[in-house]
């Protein structure tokens, strides 16, 4: 009798709970999107040549949908539709993507190492990545035409991490602050081996190359964008897939291994899916440094622990994140553009202090 009348009495409460909490994600979708939109504008506007905003979204909306381009009234020159749709858009959107991948990277090897300070620079996969793309770059060619520094970069990646792996077996790092130690040392390890093959390399590219190891996204094409686009959409949405066990991990291997997750598998497989997106994104962009360290936190404290919610928020804060600091790296400067790892690295730097000031 008192379990009949329950059930009507709870349904409209879960309801309403159901509706809030749908309207709340609108809310934050929404946010994001229009938050995306008005920095990318930014991004695509400021620079050495100032372009009105008008004549920015003009301009975009001529290329993907022609004709409509009439409802903006502003005018603009060949220069300037050159300017947005050849140069700045395309980096603009390439700096969305690195951010948001290195991001959720950052993010899954938090939770999987237990440890406040992991991320890809850190433990040596950015290294690794920019190992292999300077192999290709200076010594081996493009014999597989653009996909080369890609592969060869996530290549170097994944040997970074197994090397990381190994040597964490061997020296009995087991403690997830004794791993990130081992990350550090085989960064420099490998970072040497970078620095010999720019030492053995023709004279004439090593500045290109050292200016490329700095980050930056001058090198933005249309061509090259579906390649970090595909591989932050395929393994990024594995890794939000996996947000419930990223949450278990977060408690601790005993009570992962409890609820049937296969501890070590999943944690081999989240340094794999992390050494491709960082090669792929170290390959287009160049060593960007402490991205995934600072990004995850800002996103826990905004949303929350739960990886259902850090997940996505760290890929747009991460996207917004460099998207700005390729701002400030174009514009402190100009017309020359700043390495936008020195700008990462400034930001990343002081985050970090204040998080060992924080324990």
């Amino acid at each position: 009798m008192s379990t009949a009348h329950a059930h009507p009495a709870t349904e409209p409460r879960l309801s309403a709970r159901a509706r809030r909490r749908l309207r709340g994600r609108l809310a934050w979708i929404l946010s994001g999107a229009v938050l995306t939109a008005l920095t990318l504008s930014i991004a695509v506007s400021v620079g050495a040549v100032g372009i009105p905003l008008t004549a920015v979204w003009g301009i975009i909306v001529s290329k993907l949908a022609p004709g409509l381009e009439n409802w903006f009234t502003t005018d603009w020159s060949k220069g300037q539709a050159a300017i947005v749709w050849d140069i700045r858009f395309p980096r603009a959107l390439l700096a969305m993507m690195v951010g948001a991948g290195l991001a959720m990277v950052g993010a899954s090897l938090q939770a999987v190492t237990r440890n406040p300070l992991a991320d890809p620079h850190l433990l040596g996969i950015s290294a690794g990545g920019a190992f292999g793309a300077i192999l290709a770059l200076l010594h081996t060619g493009l014999f597989l035409g653009l996909l080369t520094v890609p592969l060869l970069a996530f290549a170097g990646a994944l040997g970074a991490t197994a090397l990381v792996l190994a040597v964490s077996r061997f020296a009995e790092a087991t403690t997830a602050d004794r791993l990130v130690l081992v990350g550090v040392a085989v960064s420099f390890v490998v970072m040497a081996g970078a620095n010999v093959l720019i030492f053995l390399g023709d004279p004439r590219a090593t500045h290109t190359v050292v200016f490329w190891m700095l980050g930056g996204l001058g090198l933005a094409q249309w061509s090259h964008l579906i390649y970090p686009l595909v591989v932050l959409v395929l393994c990024g949405g594995w890794l939000w897939t996996k947000a419930g066990d990223f949450n278990a991990m977060t408690v601790g291997d005993e009570t992962a291994t409890t609820l049937g997750i296969p501890v070590a598998r999943f944690r081999l497989i989240t340094f794999t899916i992390g050494a491709l997106i960082t090669g792929v994104m170290v390959a287009f962009s160049g060593m960007i440094g402490f991205v995934g360290l600072i990004v995850p936190h800002i996103a826990r404290l905004i949303v929350g622990g739960d990886h259902r919610r850090v997940l996505p928020a760290s890929a747009l804060i991460g996207g917004l994140f460099l998207v700005a600091a390729d701002i400030l790296a174009r514009t402190l400067m100009a017309p020359e553009d700043m390495p936008i790892g020195l700008v990462t690295g400034l930001v990343g730097g002081v985050f970090f202090i204040w998080l060992l000031r924080r324990r």
